[in-house]
């Protein structure tokens, strides 16, 4: 597919040194640093580590020929193509070893704050049109309550805060990621943004999933091909999950300074830019809900957040995720009536009807190879969940039929449920306070 069509917003390619937006003294530093770094000799390698098309960072290389900075080592013949080999010179050298003391950041070249910012209007998640097709077709595989598609689309399509809240093991978690699923396209993340002189990294392969671009490597990019495709400093990934459960503290939403390489690493929320920040088992972390979300405040109803440097600098940063909280506490027990109002949707889950706990059932033993038995279900609704009221809830099934398959497995049987297999496997999902006597 076309780049431009599938992709509408990428950021274009720089076409000078001047469209990088950077300080030229800082783009000289993280070249000579990516050089002296990586032990690079080639203009096309150097283009691809610092993420600069091949023309401009020759023009990088001419102008650090022109200060003494780096000299020719003459030409390399390699697989029919010839391109000139380059060394930093010992005054080349000190300035890379003196550049690395102020800052350890080398590689690709980071994008302006205000490129960040203009770039996050472009892809925002707010612009994402989402159809009730579409929300289906992301949550086909669960079973879901009566009418909580109809009540769930308005809160994705508006961008703003949900709350889905229930009693646990009903999917909430599952539902969660299928909103992200939903959404479905592209973004562009930054590798790195520029701020004051700063660096502060950003794209993170633990959060960002990588989407395959079908172009040439920019390392091999000729000098005479115009420039297209999209800016490589940043990287075309799926949209965002940043997903926290109980270890969120206040901290992970501030920058994260290291004082060795003297640079900052983004936040949770910085690296959600663009998708979904998920706050699962809200209620179990060690911060209170209400501090939690008296953080939240501002960035969910101005749409940016404020960040500080290690000087106390501050700075606003696009603040454009879809922020889900979801908890098995009662609202009510989280928030004041001030905070609650702040979430702009408050959605529940409840557990299953039997009916829908029958079809969760199906499904799940067809999916893991396991025969169902009428009269193995018949004792299962009877017997076991008449203990309990009939309340049953999502994750019954799959740990039932997980439970009879491990003892079929240790018993050298094949696949297959009984009542008394079923009565084993449910004295493993509840424990009784008889079973620890004192």
């Amino acid at each position: 597919m076309n780049e431009a069509v599938a992709n509408p917003f990428s950021p274009p390619r720089p076409r000078t040194l001047a469209d990088l937006g950077l300080n030229p003294t800082m783009m000289r530093d993280i070249l000579l640093k990516t050089i002296y770094r990586r032990s690079l000799q080639r203009v096309s390698e150097m283009a691809s580590a610092v993420a600069m098309p091949v023309p401009l960072t020759q023009e990088l290389v001419d102008q650090l020929r022109e200060d003494k900075m780096i000299e020719a080592m003459g030409s390399l013949t390699a697989s029919g193509t010839e391109e000139m080999r380059y060394q930093l010179s010992e005054q080349g050298n000190m300035r890379a070893r003196d550049a690395l003391t102020q800052s350890e950041y080398y590689g690709a070249m980071p994008v302006p704050l205000d490129a960040f910012r203009q770039q996050s209007e472009r892809q925002s998640v707010k612009n994402v049109r989402i159809t009730p097709e579409r929300l289906s077709g992301a949550m086909g595989h669960l079973i879901l309550p009566r009418n909580f598609l109809r009540d769930l689309g308005p809160a994705i399509a508006s961008g703003r805060s949900v709350l889905l809240y229930g009693p646990p093991g009903n999917g909430k978690s599952s539902i969660s990621n299928g909103i992200r699923d939903a959404l479905g396209d592209h973004v562009f993340v930054p590798r790195a943004v520029e701020y004051s002189g700063q660096i502060i990294t950003v794209y993170d392969p633990i959060v960002h999933q990588r989407v395959a671009v079908a172009e040439p490597d920019q390392g091999m990019v000729s000098a005479l091909r115009r420039p297209q495709g999209f800016d490589t400093r940043y990287v075309k990934c799926r949209r965002p999950a940043v997903i926290t459960g109980g270890e969120l503290e206040l901290s992970m939403l501030d920058l994260t300074y290291n004082p060795v390489s003297r640079t900052y690493q983004a936040p949770l929320q910085m690296k959600a830019t663009g998708g979904v920040f998920i706050v699962d088992d809200l209620g179990r972390q060690a911060e209170s809900p209400q501090k939690l979300i008296n953080r939240w405040i501002v960035p969910m109803e101005a749409g940016y957040d404020i960040l500080a440097l290690q000087s106390g600098e501050k700075f606003i940063v696009p603040f454009d995720t879809l922020v889900i909280f979801s908890t098995n506490f009662h609202p009510n027990e989280l928030f004041d009536g001030a905070a609650l109002r702040r979430v702009f949707f408050k959605i529940k889950i409840d557990g299953p009807t039997k009916d829908e706990f029958l079809q969760v059932f199906a499904l799940v033993a067809k999916a893991k190879g396991m025969p169902l038995d009428e009269e193995s279900l018949i004792h299962l609704l009877r017997t076991r969940y008449a203990e309990i009221d009939h309340v049953y809830a999502n994750y019954h099934a799959p740990f039932l039929i997980d439970q009879i398959l491990a003892m079929n497995a240790y018993e050298n049987e094949p696949p297959h449920m009984t009542p008394e297999l079923i009565d084993r496997a449910w004295a493993n999902l509840f424990v009784e306070d008889s079973d620890f006597g004192h």
